[in-house]
Parts: C-alpha cells; sequence; structure tokens
C-alpha cells in the first residue's frame, strides 16, 4: 500500500522543528522531523509521499543543496523553503528550481498550512490552466515603474539594488511592490513570484 501523505519537516532549529510539529499535529496532518537534510536523506523512504519542508540556510548540506539533490534524483516531492527576509533571491532562484513556494519569516501559521494543502493538492498537476491568461490582464493594469519593479522581483532582486538600478529609494520600491501586490491579489511575496513565474514573466 502507498504511505499516507506525510509532511517532512527539515530544520536545524530544534525549537523550530518542536513549535512547526505541533502546528502540524494540530492540523491532523501526519509528519516527520529531521535536524539535518542528510538525516532525510538518511531516513525518508524513496517512495515517500507528501511535502518537504525546509529551512534554506542549515549547517552542511543547505535546503538548497538539497533541492538540487532531490531535483538529481528525479524527486517529485513538493518542497517548501523556509527563507529568511535577506534569503529572498536565494528562494526565488529555488522556485525557478522547481521549488513549490518559499516562506519568508516570520510567518503566520494559516500561510504555512495554506502552502503545505496547495503543495499536496498541486503535486502531479502541470501547472496553473488560468495563471497565464489571469496574469497577462493584471500586467496591462500595471504602471511602467511598478512593471519595472515587479520584473526586479521576479529576478531575486533585494529592493536596495532594485532601488538602485532604477534611480528610486528603497522605501519607494516598497510602495510600488505593494501596489503589484494589491493588483495581482497575492498574499505574499512567494505567490506574486509563482504567478509571475507560472505565466512565463
Amino acid at each position: 500500500m502507498p504511505e499516507t501523505p506525510m509532511v517532512h519537516l527539515i530544520d536545524d532549529d530544534e525549537a523550530m522543528r518542536t513549535s512547526l510539529s505541533f502546528l502540524l499535529d494540530s492540523a491532523g496532518l501526519d509528519n516527520a522531523v529531521y535536524a539535518s537534510a542528510e538525516a532525510f536523506l538518511e531516513l525518508a523512504s524513496d517512495d515517500a509521499r507528501g511535502c518537504i519542508i525546509t529551512d534554506i540556510r542549515m549547517p552542511g548540506m543547505s535546503g538548497m543543496d538539497l533541492v538540487a539533490h532531490l531535483k538529481s534524483k528525479g524527486t517529485k516531492l513538493p518542497v517548501i523553503v523556509i527563507t529568511g527576509h535577506g534569503d529572498v533571491p536565494l528562494a526565488v532562484e529555488a522556485m525557478k528550481n522547481g521549488v513549490a513556494d518559499f516562506l519568508e519569516k516570520p510567518f503566520d501559521d494559516e500561510i504555512l498550512l495554506a502552502a503545505i494543502h496547495r503543495a499536496l493538492s498541486d503535486h502531479g498537476r502541470e501547472g496553473n490552466p488560468t495563471g497565464d491568461s489571469t496574469f497577462a490582464s493584471v500586467l496591462a493594469t500595471l504602471s511602467p515603474r511598478e512593471t519595472e519593479v515587479l520584473r526586479g522581483v521576479v529576478a531575486g532582486k533585494a529592493n536596495k539594488i532594485i532601488a538602485y538600478e532604477l534611480g528610486i529609494s528603497p522605501r519607494t520600491v516598497e510602495v510600488y511592490r505593494a501596489n503589484v501586490m494589491a493588483k495581482t491579489g497575492a498574499k505574499g511575496l512567494s505567490e506574486l513570484v509563482r504567478m509571475a513565474m507560472s505565466a512565463g514573466f
């Protein structure tokens, strides 16, 4: 019999593992915790089902290293990357390498649970059938400057880099980014990047 879908939680921070495992238990999600990517690779079965949540920065094999390893093996488990604010460019890079989602710390419990359910339900589907047309119509409502900021965000650039390149202040970049979020209806940076990438932006 196939395994029950399992949320595989990988983080070197014991307090984070305990907290998130409690949250997943409370939500009725079967989960297993690992202190390192190496421990996950050693203990998880090759035909494991479910999804993976991994911190992006860990001693030894990093979350990015794990993503690359799984991709090279052809593993189909969707991966959600947890990232600090300064790691957003890395997280965008991870999404381009097939990661299902990324969450910036600190994040709400509901956002994490929504990302997990989305990863589990989308697993095995081919893309978003309505993403292209929906996002194309949204693009038409963006100002030229908002479009430039969006391109910088999707490229994984930090606000201060986008600001420098456009000759505006980081605070102004934040305002434009907030405008883009509002117009697209994205609930977070990861959703915005995912929408743009699914539309080939």
